[in-house]
């Protein structure tokens, strides 16, 4: 698998860019809803100071293993959430897409289908990877939805699969895309957009 180099990423209707310091007001809009984050890890949007924390010491980390990324809607030209490519694994050639939010009014849309869409196709054609994971919480239904919705195969729930800001554990629902069953999600997702 590749090293990440790309940085942004666009269809006709969405622009992925990666995360800089001149988002994050626009970031801290977009993440105001708190329904947002019911079954989130933590909510980096909850103030500006804690955004501030989460960009400087979360979201620079290991540059070379995640890509965390705002979502753009070229339409409205308004920044609508944010999402990452992350947990490279090269001795595996997989990797994990997550970490997503979208503003309440952009779900249920061309959104989230298309970044998920660029960033797939990224992993698969340009990387090289064999496996992409998306996860959320067992209970986030509509994440599982939107997921399933994508074409990704549920594998499952892993047990305590993240800890939670409070110290308790989340169990994970996990879907994934394979490198074999790549054409026939990429001409599905194709068609939807």
């Amino acid at each position: 698998m590749q090293q990440l180099t790309q940085t942004q990423f666009e269809t006709n209707k969405v622009i992925l860019q990666k995360l800089q310091h001149h988002h994050l007001d626009d970031l801290l809009q977009a993440g105001k809803n708190p329904k947002i984050w019911q079954y989130v890890l933590s909510n980096y949007c909850k103030d500006k100071d804690t955004l501030e924390h989460w960009f400087n010491e979360t979201a620079q980390y290991h540059a070379d293993k995640q890509l965390p990324l705002v979502i753009i809607d070229k339409k409205s030209n308004q920044l609508v959430g944010s999402t990452r490519l992350f947990a490279l694994d090269f001795n595996h050639d997989k990797l994990e897409i997550g970490h997503t939010f979208i503003t309440p009014e952009f779900q249920r849309c061309h959104i989230n289908t298309h970044a998920k869409y660029l960033l797939i196709s990224y992993a698969f054609e340009q990387l090289g990877a064999a496996r992409v994971e998306l996860r959320t919480h067992e209970n986030n239904q509509k994440s599982r939805n939107a997921i399933a919705r994508l074409g990704a195969q549920f594998e499952g729930i892993a047990w305590q699969d993240r800890k939670l800001i409070d110290g308790s554990y989340r169990n994970s629902a996990v879907f994934s895309v394979t490198h074999t069953i790549w054409p026939n999600v990429k001409q599905q997702l194709e068609a939807k957009l």
